[in-house]
């Protein structure tokens, strides 16, 4: 099988890790009058196609989000990895809790398989260099090696997600293999901060992802209640412990990409 034009003049990989490839657009020549000029402006401001492209040989495999297929090329199989009853009701529940889709398919074979395209940056991440795991912001998952073990991990106290807008429960991502995950931001603009048994905190659930044995709580910025709505910062998220912290710096909710979804929902 022969497979040409997939990298262009336009169209190049601009990052690769394992069986991963991040496929960017530089410019999105697919338009019509009416969004041309538009395209044009986000073209020159980084805002882009992104697609992550998964190369098959029959010896790994690869853990997608629900409806994330675009196309697939040669003996590659999908299966929902579903093993009952029981255990479709405990991926639906961590489903609903982490908000990822509740049955992600699993691609085996050779060949091919790629992703539906996105305005959002595309972050591969080297799971085994995270230590004990890596813990993923809700919504961020897209693809996994097959090597990559999930799990849900709730928060040691109910204020961690009434009062810190990072849920109660968070996907948890162990063992070896790469994970490609979705940022509103760039990963050379990504703060990374590594803690040696020192403490983070960060007005606003800016941290992308972090080490799974990190101790995550909601605490006051200052010693007092009135002190804290003095100083207008209010609550702090906090992490302590030893281990790495994947930053942004704007928050994940950005104006900016608020419009790219109203554009991409857009015919």
């Amino acid at each position: 099988m022969n497979i040409r034009n997939i990298t262009n003049d336009n169209r190049s990989f601009v990052s690769r890790l394992g069986s991963f490839g991040v496929l960017e657009y530089a410019v999105d020549k697919s338009v019509s009058p009416y969004n041309a000029q538009t395209q044009f402006f986000m073209a020159h401001m980084s805002v882009r196609r992104r697609q992550l492209v998964v190369n098959l040989d029959g010896s790994n495999s690869v853990t997608v989000q629900a409806g994330a297929m675009q196309w697939m090329a040669g003996s590659v199989e999908a299966s929902t990895n579903v093993k009952g009853v029981g255990d479709l009701m405990g991926k639906m529940f961590k489903g609903a809790v982490t908000k990822e889709s509740a049955i992600k398919p699993e691609y085996n074979g050779v060949g091919i398989l790629t992703l539906e395209p996105t305005y959002k940056y595309i972050i591969l991440q080297n799971v085994a260099e995270w230590g004990a795991g890596i813990a993923v912001e809700d919504g961020m998952f897209l693809a996994s090696e097959g090597t990559v073990q999930h799990s849900v991990v709730s928060r040691k106290n109910v204020s961690s997600a009434v009062l810190g807008g990072e849920g109660l429960f968070n996907l948890v991502l162990k063992g070896n293999g790469v994970v490609a995950l979705e940022s509103v931001v760039p990963y050379e603009e990504l703060i990374e901060i590594e803690l040696n048994n020192d403490t983070l905190k960060i007005d606003g659930n800016m941290a992308v992802c972090w080490s799974a044995n990190l101790d995550f709580t909601v605490e006051k910025s200052t010693r007092s209640l009135l002190g804290s709505a003095v100083s207008g910062e209010g609550l702090v998220n906090v992490y302590r412990g030893t281990g790495k912290v994947l930053m942004s710096p704007v928050a994940p909710t950005s104006p900016v990409m608020s419009a790219v979804s109203n554009l991409q929902a857009k015919p």
